[in-house]
């Protein structure tokens, strides 16, 4: 099987300080929705995880969310391409669960979903708690200059096996070209 995990907020759509609580608020970076769809067209199983600690704050509920990956799926199936599965942590980041990135319990739950080992499965992400919760799975992590990702790529306690690009689709673009 070919799987690749992608964070959503700041790597397939842009990221709000203020959270994504409607469909109306969440808009696609350019090119994300054609990456994801030549990975699909490709035969890649595309899964999502993503911390959505707004459900535990209360500034959105399941029904919303569901709303707004309802507009993702919508508008990804119109370039021909297709999500798999969102894995999403609800909780906030103080609630001490497994699942909250930096984490690495979404993908475990992603392992257990699909019956397979992640070592060498790529990881999209945006922000360090992405990196090292892909990174903790065996995952090969990747941050995208996009979202917060400018800021992430200063860093300096990066794990090590990450993977530098500027967008989605410059991940994709060097995933299917073998390198």
């Amino acid at each position: 099987m070919k799987l690749i995990i992608l964070d959503r907020d700041g790597v397939i759509n842009y990221d709000s300080a203020a959270y994504i609580k409607h469909p109306d608020e969440w808009l696609a970076i350019p090119g994300s929705l054609q990456a994801i769809a030549r990975l699909h067209q490709a035969g890649w199983t595309v899964a999502v995880a993503s911390n959505q600690s707004g459900l535990a704050r209360g500034y959105f509920d399941t029904t919303m969310l569901t709303a707004i990956h309802h507009k993702l799926r919508k508008e990804l199936a119109q370039v021909g391409g297709s999500i798999d599965a969102f894995f999403v942590c609800p909780h906030g980041p103080d609630d001490g669960c497994a699942c909250r990135k930096p984490l690495p319990g979404l993908f475990h739950e992603i392992a257990r979903r699909y019956d397979t080992d992640l070592t060498g499965v790529p990881a999209v992400g945006d922000s360090m708690r992405d990196l090292q919760a892909s990174y903790a799975a065996g995952c090969i992590p990747w941050v995208v200059q996009t979202g917060n990702g400018e800021k992430t790529v200063k860093q300096a306690d990066l794990p090590p096996t990450t993977h530098f690009a500027a967008d989605l689709a410059a991940v994709v673009d060097q995933i299917l070209s073998g390198h």
